[in-house]
């Protein structure tokens, strides 16, 4: 008799495994973008870093009176921060995100002549920029063979046994290592699917074209 209290034992899926996986999502999200709502790097630079434990949705109702006042980079660097703080008050870690936006658009303007930087280790040398959003900046507009983990995607990836890692960088490792290439489509393609079909609560699975491959509906948090 099954024991409905034991807990489930995850597997690495097998490099076979994680081929069919790549081409079932490359199939379904052949041509995905982000849903944040940018019309040049700089506006998708600052959406970017305003997504970090915050939704796309919110970030999308803040962004047009932050962009309407600071057009650019030079009028954010020259922002006052705590008119900043107002604009983006209904965002997570407001605080915090006003004093980064700031100090990243007075380096832009200080160290790249207010060019918005478009290779990853620049982008990480600017304040609240780390690599999740540095790589998301270089898959939207270079179509880097980089890979993002953000929530969606590291829930999706234990989901399917293509990481067993604890953290959001081993995680990336991962799913970098058994994928290899198409990484851009892959993680828009991963982040949708998180968002809208193996969902933390409540998943789509009589929807889910990977249904055969999943492990658990366990909700992972990283480390």
């Amino acid at each position: 008799m099954e024991n409905k209290n034991a807990k489930t034992e995850l597997k690495k899926v097998s490099k076979r495994e994680a081929q069919k996986i790549k081409n079932l999502f490359l199939q379904h999200y052949p041509e995905s973008k982000t849903e944040l709502i940018y019309r040049s790097v700089y506006e998708l630079l600052v959406a970017v870093m305003l997504s970090a434990q915050c939704t796309d949705k919110r970030v999308n109702l803040i962004t047009p009176a932050l962009f309407e006042k600071y057009p650019d980079i030079k009028s954010l660097a020259n922002a006052n921060i705590e008119d900043v703080k107002e604009l983006i008050k209904s965002c997570s870690f407001f605080n915090n995100k006003a004093k980064n936006l700031i100090s990243m658009a007075k380096k832009v303007e200080s160290e790249f002549g207010g060019e918005i930087p478009l290779n990853r280790d620049d982008l990480m040398s600017l304040d609240g920029v780390g690599q999740k959003t540095a790589n998301v900046v270089m898959i939207e507009t270079q179509n880097a063979n980089f890979m993002a983990v953000d929530t969606h995607v590291f829930r999706v990836s234990h989901r399917l046994g293509l990481s067993l890692a604890k953290s959001v960088k081993d995680t990336e490792r991962d799913l970098e290592a058994i994928f290899e290439d198409n990484l851009a489509k892959l993680h828009q393609g991963m982040v949708l699917f998180g968002r809208y079909i193996c969902k933390a609560k409540n998943p789509e699975c009589k929807e889910c074209f990977l249904n055969s491959f999943c492990q658990t509906k366990k909700t992972f948090k990283a480390k």
